[in-house]
C-alpha cells in the first residue's frame, strides 16, 4: 500500500459544532503526518506559500506544473535519474488524491457521514501534509443527531448512504483528472482505476492504524463491488497463506503507480506485478505490518 510522502504538522481539534469535525480530529491523531483544518464563515482558502487549490490542479495551467516539479525534484534527489513526464504526473495526481479520499471516506467511515467536497472548497499543503475543506452539505442516516445541522441530507439506509460516498469522490476527483489527464498516458478506464486505488488504500492504511482493519476491508468491498461507475474495479481483497498458516490480507491494485519505472526490482505489496511468493515474503518480514506503505 502506498502512502504519500508527508511531513508530521499539528494542529487544534475543529469546531465541535461540524458533522465531520471528531473524524479529521481522530486521523490524525492516529495519522500526524496529515491535518484537515475546516474554513468556517467567510474565512478563505489559503494560497501561496505551498498551498494549491483543488480547483487549480484542475485547471491544469502553472499552479498544476509547479506541484509536479516537487515530484520531479523529489525522483531526481532519490533515485538518481530523470522519470518520464507521464510518471511524474501519475506520482504527483497519487499524491493529491490519496488524502483528498480521505475527506470523504474517514468521515464515512467513523461517523456515517459523507461531506461533499467540490474541488472549490479544498487546498492541499503538501510538505506540511496539510488539508483545508469547507463543508456546507452532507449525507447522513435517519437518527443521526446531525441530521439537524445545515446542511444536513438523511438518506434512507446503508447503501444509499455508499452512493454517496462514490459520488462525493467522484465529484471532488473528475475535474482532478481532467487537469491531469494530458500529462499522462492514461484515460478513462486507468485513471478510476486509480482513483478506486486511492479510495481503498487510504482507508484501509487508515484503518489499519484505528486497529479496525478487517471492518475496513468488508465496508470497501461493499462500498466498491465492481459494478460502480465511474469506478471500473472491485475493492480487490484476496487473502493469502503465510508460512506458519497465518492469514495474511492484501489486494490486487486495479492500476499500476508506475514506480517499477525507477526501481523494476522494488514492486509494491498489491501490485499486480508481483508474485504471491514475493508478497508473503514481504508481509512476514520482521517489523513488517499487516498494512505496508512504500
Amino acid at each position: 500500500m502506498t502512502v504519500p510522502a508527508l511531513m508530521p504538522s499539528h494542529a487544534g481539534r475543529p469546531a465541535a459544532s461540524s458533522p465531520v469535525a471528531d473524524s479529521y480530529a481522530r486521523l490524525t491523531e492516529v495519522f500526524p503526518s496529515l491535518v484537515i483544518k475546516e474554513l468556517l464563515g467567510d474565512e478563505s482558502a489559503p494560497r501561496g506559500g505551498g498551498w494549491v487549490g483543488a480547483d487549480e490542479l484542475a485547471a491544469g495551467g502553472a499552479a498544476l506544473d509547479a506541484f509536479m516539479a516537487w515530484d520531479n525534484a523529489q525522483v531526481l534527489r532519490d533515485y538518481g535519474q530523470q522519470a518520464r513526464p507521464d510518471v511524474i504526473a501519475s506520482f504527483a495526481l497519487h499524491r493529491y488524491a490519496w488524502p483528498a479520499c480521505l475527506l470523504v471516506t474517514v468521515p464515512w467511515f467513523l461517523h456515517r457521514r459523507v461531506p461533499r467536497v467540490p474541488v472549490a472548497d479544498v487546498a492541499f499543503q503538501r510538505v506540511l501534509g496539510r488539508l483545508t475543506v469547507r463543508v456546507n452539505e452532507f449525507a447522513c442516516l435517519p437518527g443521526d443527531p446531525a441530521a439537524a445541522l445545515p446542511g444536513a441530507r438523511v438518506v434512507a439506509d446503508e447503501e444509499a448512504l455508499r452512493a454517496e460516498v462514490r459520488q462525493a469522490v467522484a465529484e471532488h476527483l473528475e475535474p482532478v483528472l481532467a487537469g491531469f489527464g494530458p500529462r499522462m498516458r492514461r484515460r478513462g478506464h486507468a485513471l478510476w482505476g486509480m482513483v478506486t486505488d486511492e479510495i481503498v488504500e487510504g482507508l484501509w492504511y487508515v484503518a489499519h492504524l484505528l486497529g479496525d482493519e478487517r471492518r475496513a476491508m468488508a465496508e470497501l468491498e461493499l462500498l466498491l463491488p465492481g459494478a460502480t461507475a465511474p469506478y471500473r474495479a472491485s475493492a480487490g481483497f484476496r487473502e493469502l497463506t503465510g508460512p506458519n498458516g497465518e492469514k495474511l490480507p492484501t489486494r490486487d491494485r486495479a492500476a499500476c503507480c508506475l514506480f517499477y519505472t525507477l526501481r523494476p526490482e522494488d514492486t509494491c505489496t498489491t501490485c499486480p506485478r508481483t508474485c504471491d511468493a514475493d508478497r508473503i515474503r514481504k508481509l512476514t518480514e520482521p517489523d513488517e505490518p499487516a498494512v505496508t506503505s512504500t
